[in-house]
């Protein structure tokens, strides 16, 4: 005796369209995927010998088959490169720690009384040095000629007065003007070396200075004087 399932194709159908419209995850795609396959499968052993499924609609479900077994492929393909891509960042990210870096950035740490800055020069010009300490409290500014190209600039720690600050961090801000009296943009830099690498962050952060950085920032790797 065969037994009839009423409505079996239009099950799958629509088993098929959500698969196809809804499912954006992985697990979400292959449970419907599944869902399908099992309808589809008991549409085969008990169609109606009477009113077989129709050709064209018999087709076009195994084509959209295809492709939801396509989708699973390729988002299987995709967590694997984003699982290599993770893999490959934390790699690059654990050869910087011990190098010493330049970044972009205004604050740099006062260590041992001295702090390091750079500057990017883009003409000569006349620049005004402030730097202030993690409240916002001026504590040093000076005015310097500047020549085109980088700079650097070494701060012992000490304001106008003499008086020398604790360590901590500090941050630094250049104004110049050109012979014409033009104001000039100076972008600064900070150097500092890389004490250790946060792989729990997407992408991995550099610690630098008690800083958090990722890779996108660092513009060059600078080798210690000797």
């Amino acid at each position: 005796m065969t037994t009839v399932i009423p409505n079996t194709g239009s099950n799958v159908q629509a088993t098929i369209n959500n698969a196809v419209k809804s499912a954006t995850d992985s697990n979400s795609l292959t449970n419907n995927f599944q869902t399908f396959l099992t309808l589809l499968t008991t549409q085969l052993k008990n169609q109606n010998p009477l009113d077989p499924l129709d050709t064209n609609q018999f087709t076009q479900q195994l084509v959209q088959f295809a492709q939801v077994e396509q989708q699973i492929k390729q988002n299987s393909q995709l967590e694997t490169l984003i699982s290599i891509e993770k893999s490959a960042q934390a790699t690059t990210a654990l050869a910087y720690v011990g190098a010493t870096v330049a970044i972009d950035g205004q604050t740099a740490a006062l260590k041992n009384g001295l702090a390091t800055w750079s500057f990017n020069v883009p003409k000569p010009v006349t620049g005004q040095v402030t730097i202030r300490n993690a409240t916002g409290q001026t504590v040093y500014t000076g005015s310097f000629s500047m020549n085109a190209g980088m700079q650097n600039f070494q701060w012992d720690g000490r304001d106008a007065q003499g008086v020398k600050w604790p360590d901590g961090n500090y941050t630094i801000s250049v104004t110049g003007k050109d012979t014409a009296g033009q104001t000039v943009a100076i972008p600064t830099e900070i150097e500092g070396i890389v004490d250790s690498v946060d792989l729990t962050k997407t992408p991995p952060e550099l610690r630098v200075g008690g800083q958090a950085f990722t890779l996108d920032k660092i513009k060059r790797v600078v080798r210690p004087s000797t």
